[in-house]
């Protein structure tokens, strides 16, 4: 089974909100896109894809051991690819990695496919999320909030850009963050009707 690939792939049975075009979740490392993305998935009866998790099984590899052996350059290349794979079938939830959307050739994948929807997290909230993991390639370094605090200064304007955008509040679960986004999609009838 495609591990990017999961939830009910059943067609629109008159349970769910019908997603018309694609939703890609844009926004910062730890703003919560799988997380969110899984439930909103769920509540629309729709695939959750995940374009690092496609990436990753497609290579064999982690995420941080393709940037190591790669670089960045490469991954990059690789990102695009997947999400214009991923992005090419059916009406679906795909997660995107953080950086993804700093691309030009993916925001246009992006919105001739669907609709982005940035996850909008403050640097406090994200630098709480990520601060103990040590599976962010972009922050081994000696400063690694100073390096967040760089990344999110630099990301913040193009993620702007997206069509549809949601704040992501670090006392709101993920099943509330969930429904505020699938709130955000209803004032879209293109993609959610």
């Amino acid at each position: 089974m495609d591990k990017a690939r999961t939830g009910d792939a059943a067609r629109h049975d008159g349970r769910h909100p019908q997603l018309r075009r694609g939703v890609a979740l844009v926004g910062m490392m730890g703003a919560g896109k799988t997380a969110v993305g899984r439930v909103l998935a769920q509540k629309l009866g729709v695939p959750f894809l995940d374009s690092d998790a496609a990436i990753e099984e497609a290579a064999q590899a982690t995420i941080a051991e393709i940037f190591a052996r790669d670089g960045q350059e490469f991954f990059r290349a690789r990102e695009a690819e997947v999400i214009a794979r991923l992005l090419s079938g059916p009406p679906a939830i795909l997660s995107t990695g953080g950086g993804a959307y700093m691309q030009e050739r993916v925001r246009a994948l992006i919105h001739d496919a669907g609709v982005a929807l940035w996850l909008n997290a403050d640097l406090a909230t994200l630098w709480a999320r990520v601060r103990h993991r040590d599976t962010r390639p972009l922050l081994r370094t000696p400063d690694p909030y100073a390096t967040l605090a760089g990344i999110y200064e630099r990301r913040v304007p193009v993620y702007a850009l997206a069509e549809l955008s949601i704040r992501v509040a670090p006392h709101f679960s993920v099943e509330e963050t969930a429904a505020r986004a699938l709130d955000v999609l209803a004032t879209r009838p293109d993609v959610l009707g």
